[in-house]
């Protein structure tokens, strides 16, 4: 490709990304880009055959930033492989208080194609979160030589974060206590928590 074509697709995924993370990838217009690109509608579908793979193009462009940032964020930490994972999410968080944070633009579009699961764009995004856990998993079979790397690096990027939000209040809960009770004249134990 030219310079100019490349310029051009850069101008293309600049002016898209800052529309589709500010206004969602559903309210904004292929017009919509093509002219906070100050380019022609023609144009645009020159470098990119439909918006859906526009939005695709979008998200790629994302992977590898995002992807160096969390490595960066781990390496800058201090302490275990526990602290350093800890620093990721502390410093998501920070992020997230910034006035022009509206989210992670992957499951910000994700939403928005929840019943579009073959969209090119969910295949990256799918894509970018495999990449982040492969990431992990490999620093949690080096770093501590963790047989369950796979499954821990899974939970660390949510994909089941619902088991280890429950195994999180399970270790916090204390154990129930039991009580007795009467049931047409014989005595059943029953755990009552409380």
């Amino acid at each position: 490709m030219s310079e100019t074509g490349r310029s051009t697709r850069e101008r293309i995924l600049q002016a898209a990304g800052k529309l589709f993370y500010g206004e969602g990838i559903r309210a904004v217009s292929v017009d919509a880009v093509a002219e906070k690109a100050g380019l022609t509608k023609r144009t645009l579908y020159y470098h990119f055959r439909s918006k859906d793979d526009l939005i695709a193009a979008y998200l790629e462009i994302r992977d590898q930033p995002n992807l160096a940032l969390f490595r960066r964020w781990f390496a800058e930490a201090d302490g275990d492989v526990a602290a350093k994972v800890e620093a990721i999410f502390r410093n998501l968080a920070r992020s997230a208080r910034h006035p022009k944070w509206k989210g992670c633009g992957f499951l910000r579009t994700s939403v928005e194609l929840v019943n579009l699961p073959g969209h090119p764009a969910m295949v990256v995004g799918r894509a970018h979160k495999k990449r982040v856990e492969d990431w992990l998993c490999s620093v949690f079979e080096e770093a501590i030589a963790l047989r369950e790397a796979r499954q821990l690096a899974r939970q660390v990027v949510m994909e089941t974060a619902g088991a280890a939000a429950a195994h999180l209040v399970r270790g916090l809960m204390p154990a129930p206590r039991k009580s007795i009770k009467v049931a047409k004249g014989r005595r059943t134990i029953r755990p009552r928590i409380g």
